[in-house]
């Protein structure tokens, strides 16, 4: 058993040309690995954003309906870990710093080898204390200190951390495409902002033109409005953006074309995805976190390359998550999936198209609106205005950059809350969603119950819960129902059904 995941973070799946054929983005290296995988129309996001999404990836179960950002817990059962109880090799290789920080502790660890390549977004690496010389005087959105002193440890692309990453991974195929049994985790942290990337690439999609100040490569997560961006400003971010998605296929291709050299491709089952989307000026919007979980954000590419070249050029209609991950490498490698994981298997639609999956994808962000689509229709359900009661549970409380409950420590309870585990857990009352940082109002965007009809409005324009119809009720009814099934299903805590004023569980 051969398995390579490729997780490319904040790939857009609009930005893709097996998605949009119209998309001005140049990426004929996973063109060309789309041409011989299976192509998942209907793969949606399941928690966000980042270190929540990889939580769902590596235990295959949904994380933002008990915490939020946070590690791997104690009682968690893993991938990598029931891999190599099974003697399947595992390694990952990335740059993605957040796994560094507070609140990113125990993925790594999980692995039998795991490579790091520092210095993305503000890894504090470079250590001067002496402003860098290399500041702008003026800028758009924000400009992080630390990482203009990485940035400078760079003087070639292939020296810059997701290029090292692709680089490493090739490396360890060199070392090891002989062995029969292996998982190899490739995790780039691009093309997510600092959208950083080489002049070569801009010079595909205009250069640096019209830009009216030195800098822009990291947006604040705020209304284009608010953040007072014009509209040249937007254009130059969007090509910067994509000069970066066009990057990452480059240093993608020679991962592919290492497999290929190694004679190893075609056996091997190779995915490549990614935890979330992200706005680029789309609904006056930039960023993530703070807004709803549009389509933008929550429709998610994935391409998988079965072994012998199954539904090669072919696609899925079937409902996909993330957590899906566990259970179909589970499956290749011939391991029993654990009772609690949420996920199922994707390896039967390499010999069966019509193969079942599951009939809803449940997403949200924690402390926000809960989402479900059943891939017609769209439902966000907005909480009670007082978005209470709201709790996060963790052995290990941390979350980003700090610890849960460090503003009202007195409040915390400790306790064995979750049935799945005879783990004691903190149960930590939460004030505000743990991701919203530059709003002061957290659920501004997100207080209003939406329902959308993807099948006649993909682009979700029209909110079906403002009309008057016996048709609208109804589908928002059924949708109701739906999202009640699916949290009792994905063991929400009880608290959630009030908070979302839904009642008691299904």
């Amino acid at each position: 058993m051969r398995c390579v995941l490729v997780l490319l973070d904040t790939l857009r799946r609009n930005n893709l040309r097996c998605y949009n054929p119209e998309t001005r983005v140049q990426t004929p290296n996973i063109d060309a690995f789309a041409a011989e995988s299976c192509t998942f129309d209907e793969h949606w996001i399941g928690s966000a954003p980042c270190m929540p999404a990889r939580r769902d990836i590596m235990c295959g179960r949904l994380n933002f309906l008990e915490r939020g950002w946070g590690p791997i817990e104690p009682f968690d059962v893993t991938l990598p870990a029931l891999l190599r109880d099974h003697g399947v090799y595992t390694h990952i290789t990335t740059d993605h710093c957040h796994y560094m920080r507070t609140g990113g502790e125990g993925y790594l660890q999980l692995f039998n080898t795991w490579d790091y390549h520092r210095g993305q977004e503000g890894d504090p690496w470079v250590s001067r204390i002496d402003d860098p010389a290399n500041m702008p005087g003026t800028f758009y959105g924000r400009v992080r200190r630390q990482y203009q002193l990485n940035r400078g440890r760079w003087p070639r692309e292939e020296d810059m951390p997701s290029p090292q990453t692709f680089q490493s991974a090739c490396e360890w195929l060199d070392d090891n495409a002989d062995a029969d049994d292996f998982f190899l985790m490739v995790e780039a942290f691009d093309p997510h902002e600092p959208f950083d990337v080489p002049e070569r690439y801009m010079d595909l999609y205009g250069g640096g033109e019209g830009l009216d100040r030195d800098y822009f490569e990291i947006p604040q997560y705020k209304r284009v409005s608010e953040a007072e961006v014009p509209a040249e400003a937007v254009d130059y971010v969007q090509r910067r953006y994509d000069a970066l998605v066009t990057c990452c296929d480059h240093w993608f291709g020679t991962l592919m074309d290492k497999l290929r050299e190694r004679g190893i491709f075609d056996d091997t089952l190779v995915m490549l995805t990614t935890d979330h989307g992200y706005f680029l000026g789309e609904r006056d919007f930039l960023g993530k976190n703070y807004m709803p979980l549009y389509n933008e954000l929550a429709h998610l590419p994935l391409l998988v390359h079965y072994p012998g070249g199954a539904r090669a050029g072919e696609r899925a209609s079937q409902i996909t998550q993330n957590i899906d991950v566990m259970p179909t490498v589970l499956d290749l490698a011939g391991i029993p999936v654990p009772e609690e994981v949420q996920g199922v298997s994707l390896m039967s639609l390499a010999t069966d198209p019509s193969a079942p999956t599951r009939d809803y994808a449940l997403f949200g962000y924690h402390a926000m609106d809960v989402n479900i689509t059943d891939g017609r229709y769209t439902y966000m359900r907005a909480p009670v205005p007082s978005n209470e009661p709201c709790f996060e549970y963790a052995a290990i409380p941390t979350t980003i950059r700090r610890y849960l409950g460090a503003d009202r420590p007195a409040d915390i309870e400790c306790g064995r809350f979750l049935a799945r585990t005879d783990w004691p857990v903190f149960k930590v009352p939460v004030d505000r969603p743990g991701i919203i940082d530059q709003s002061d109002d957290a659920l501004k965007e997100v207080s209003d119950t939406r329902l959308f009809d993807l099948a006649v409005d993909y682009a979700q324009l029209d909110d079906l819960t403002s009309h008057d119809d016996p048709a609208a009720k109804e589908a928002e009814g059924r949708m109701v129902g739906l999202l009640l099934r699916a949290m009792d299903e994905c063991d929400a805590p009880a608290e959630q059904y009030e908070r979302l004023g839904l009642g008691g569980a299904a």
